[in-house]
């Protein structure tokens, strides 16, 4: 098995049909060595898309994305990428230039797709990546290719600032925001 640190860890779960991205900070450890986003038990991400009413099921990541796995998330036109591709155990290892470098690959990336939102999973990246020492959660003035740009809180488990309510709730409204669920609880 190569280094999960120093390779590219895995592409964008994206496609044609995405109108919301979730983009975290960078793979941590787990996801790397399983070429998976978010699959460090710990992480909140996946049960906060199931709570929020984005997808059907929990997915367990923690092995890998099945083909099943993957075609679920997309259906439902949810995308997953992060900004730096380099792994570590928690972002905060991350150097500021490597999160300001990584902004235009985001802005590649986006530019390619018609994406109605693209939520960053933490404000500290985020401030960092972009230059925006003073933002706060929520939907930013700005537009990212066009889509709308939402900071949301970091599902990591490291994260005891929010909750698993405080994530469903913040991913529930990004998806209502990108027309992928409507505002009574149900999708489309």
């Amino acid at each position: 098995m190569s280094d999960p640190r120093t390779a590219l860890i895995m592409p964008p779960l994206i496609d044609e049909r995405t109108r919301l991205l979730f983009v975290g900070i960078n793979p941590g450890l787990r996801s790397a060595e399983v070429a998976a986003p978010f699959a460090h038990r710990s992480n909140r991400f996946w049960k906060a898309l199931h709570a929020a009413g984005i997808l059907d099921r929990v997915v367990d990541a923690y092995d890998g994305l099945t083909p099943d796995d993957r075609e679920h998330i997309l259906a439902r036109e949810v995308g997953v990428s992060t900004l730096v591709q380099r792994a570590t155990r928690a972002a905060d290892e991350l150097a500021p230039e490597e999160l300001v470098a990584a902004v235009d690959d985001l802005r590649i990336l986006v530019a390619e797709y018609d994406l109605s939102v693209v939520a960053m999973l933490g404000i500290g990246a985020y401030r960092t990546g972009f230059g925006r020492r003073k933002a706060r959660q929520g939907v930013q003035e700005e537009s990212l290719g066009g889509a709308e740009l939402r900071v949301l809180p970091n599902p990591s488990g490291l994260n005891a600032g929010s909750t698993l309510a405080d994530l469903a709730t913040a991913f529930r409204e990004a998806a209502v925001a990108a027309g992928i669920l409507d505002g009574e609880g149900g999708g489309r």
